[in-house]
């Protein structure tokens, strides 16, 4: 018995300093990141169910915003008032904005006798990214109005969920109908035709 406690305050010294290291990993701080105001990221990253619109129209600040135009000049949304339209945003590395845009741009030819408008705002930088923007519709060949979306507008429309790719069909009378957030494969398509639908019989 004599010889067994030595080795008995051997095993709770070892035990006690397994648990205060134990301890100590669990109170260490960690780094932290500094994030821009605005990061987005494709939609794999995050659910791709649509949601319905949290706004009931777009703000004021959103419509009467310039935005840069893709080769030249500058546009508002404002301009497609008394129009059904569309506003896509996207971005030329979004995986799931590749596959959607093909599918947008069959809807977009299917609609244009009835005069609804397309435009796709790219949250990339005109600075760096223009050509690459540039290849990208030239490869695509779709007919959208392109702009680039300045950060401001960015974070107003997204309200906080910052995945791509984001659509936002807008009625003639400036209420949203609809916003979709990511990208609904086989679906996509079929939910803005069902959503220009009913954004045309409001007319």
């Amino acid at each position: 018995m004599k010889k067994s406690f030595p080795f008995l305050l051997v095993v709770l010294a070892l035990a006690a300093h397994a648990a205060s290291a134990q301890s100590g990993r669990r109170v260490a701080p960690q780094p932290t990141q500094t994030e821009p105001p605005v990061e987005t990221r494709a939609a794999e990253d995050a659910p791709t169910r649509p949601a319905p619109a949290v706004a009931k129209t777009l703000p004021e600040s959103v419509l009467n915003r310039e935005l840069q135009a893709l080769d030249k000049g500058s546009f508002r949304l404002a301009d497609f008032g008394g129009k059904v339209f569309v506003i896509n945003l996207w971005a030329t590395w979004c995986g799931p904005c590749r596959r959607e845009i093909p599918e947008y741009e069959e809807v977009r030819k299917a609609y244009a006798a009835r005069g609804v408008e397309f435009i796709a705002l790219t949250t990339e930088d005109p600075r760096t990214d223009s050509e690459r923007v540039k290849k990208f519709v030239r490869e695509f060949n779709f007919g959208f109005r392109i702009g680039w979306l300045d950060r401001q507008t960015a974070i107003t429309l997204m309200n906080g969920r910052s995945v791509l790719p984001q659509t936002f069909i807008i009625a003639a009378d400036g209420h949203i109908v609809r916003h979709f957030r990511g990208y609904s494969p086989g679906r996509g398509a079929a939910m803005l035709r069902e959503s220009l639908d009913s954004a045309l019989s409001d007319k």
